[in-house]
């Protein structure tokens, strides 16, 4: 048996496969291991320590945080993964922890050097130093909510790698 071949031109390959966003670039500061130091507002020495290692997942479309925090002698792990949303041109998030068993949504925002993450209740405002290497700022309440030591805390973030 004779099979047929075919005599047409043999037409490219085009990769029609989707591409991120290019807002997520944005994110790219973000992007290392990063130890983190900090202290609750009224404290007079840091009681926050931790490390923080942020990277793409492969194709690019979701950046993955994953940390381990010490907070005043509570220790907690958690992992947060990080999209895109068109319509708000911003970076919706879930975070899951060993705090709670509910996943928690959270947003991000990078404009330049500076860095905002919030979710209901409370936000966090930073600043990238003009390397790009260190970060600091401060978690803050939402104007109406209750002070607590979990959303009135400053934080300084440097890059380890």
């Amino acid at each position: 048996m004779t099979q047929n071949r075919s005599t047409s031109p043999e037409v490219p390959q085009t990769d029609h496969s989707p591409k991120p966003d290019p807002a997520l670039k944005r994110l790219d500061p973000l992007v290392g291991t990063w130890d983190l130091t900090g202290r609750t507002l009224g404290s007079p020495e840091d009681n926050i320590s931790g490390r923080v290692i942020i990277e793409w997942l492969p194709g690019g479309f979701f950046l993955q945080q994953r940390g381990e925090m010490d907070f005043m002698g509570f220790k907690a792990q958690s992992l947060e993964v990080i999209g895109y949303d068109p319509a708000s041109n911003t970076f919706p998030s879930t975070v899951y922890s060993s705090m709670d068993g509910a996943p928690a949504p959270y947003h991000w925002d990078v404009q330049g050097n500076i860095v905002t993450h919030w979710t209901d209740g409370h936000k966090y405002t930073g600043t990238f130093s003009a390397d790009g290497n260190t970060l600091a700022g401060g978690w803050r309440p939402d104007e109406g909510t209750e002070e607590t030591a979990e959303n009135r805390y400053d934080a300084v973030m440097t890059r380890v790698r």
